[in-house]
């Protein structure tokens, strides 16, 4: 199975709870998207949200633009997010299945891009941004929100191994100097770095993409052997022997194309 067939695997029968999570729906993130892409003041036209996932982003600009394109490579991921727009009252919204490293989309043809908690996804990265360059307007907005992997290597390592164990469709966190360098390799412009924790809670986390209760528990034992360094690193939570909670990063990056 391709790593692309496994997210469409992973997030098509999980679709729904991404509507409903708090993570997604809400947050620190999604609130400091909105106030970047705002604080610019001239951008009212077309916006392309790239793996909208559940939405949240193409509901919370539908608002401010004349039309949002909302791209995801999963249907069922995309029935849901429309479904879930729609009850919001928003009618310039589209919803266009594709791919993030080959969007269907003419060159310049949006003021913004943003992709928010799903390029750990894609196994192209370098590709991505590549698209994300092409089809913005010059003078356009690329904002990406995702989690990132410690620049220390042991725990970059231990971060995107419990992500991997957790759900198989994940490919990789990058580290924050790693987004960088790709973003102005690409010829984009950094304007903007925030960083954030974020705190799991294990079942939920786990929930989400369905783990079964073997995985579960197999998962937890994988990070109980861990280092005391690594559990302090992630301020893993124990109750006896099971993992409760855990801290991770996320970043929010502003760039322009010039």
């Amino acid at each position: 199975m391709s790593e692309k067939e496994k997210v469409q695997q992973q997030f098509g029968k999980n679709a729904s709870h991404y509507v409903t999570s708090k993570s997604h729906a809400k947050g620190f993130d999604l609130a400091k998207l909105v106030e970047i892409v705002t604080g610019y003041g001239a951008f009212s036209g077309e916006l392309l949200d790239i793996a909208t996932g559940g939405g949240h982003v193409a509901n919370a600009f539908a608002p401010s633009f004349q039309k949002v394109t909302a791209l995801d490579l999963t249907e069922d991921m995309l029935h849901e997010a429309e479904q879930f727009i729609r009850l919001n009252g928003h009618e310039n919204v589209v919803f266009i299945q594709g791919d993030a490293e080959k969007t269907p989309f003419p060159n310049e043809s949006f003021e913004v891009v943003t992709c928010r908690i799903a390029a750990h996804h894609f196994p192209d990265v370098d590709r991505f941004i590549s698209e994300v360059f092409r089809v913005l307007n010059p003078g356009g907005l690329f904002v990406l929100v995702d989690t990132v992997a410690p620049e220390k290597d042991e725990y970059d390592q231990f971060y995107n191994t419990i992500e991997k164990k957790r759900d198989p469709s994940h490919f990789r966190a990058y580290k924050k100097s790693e987004w960088i360098s790709k973003i102005e390799n690409a010829g984009l412009y950094m304007e903007n770095m925030f960083t954030f924790s974020k705190k799991f809670t294990y079942e939920t986390w786990c929930t989400m993409m369905d783990l079964p209760a073997r995985e579960k528990n197999e998962l937890s034992t994988y990070m109980n052997a861990a280092p005391k360094r690594t559990h302090n690193h992630f301020s893993i939570e124990f109750s006896g022997d099971e993992v409760q909670s855990f801290k991770g990063q996320s970043i929010l990056l502003a760039a322009i194309k010039k």
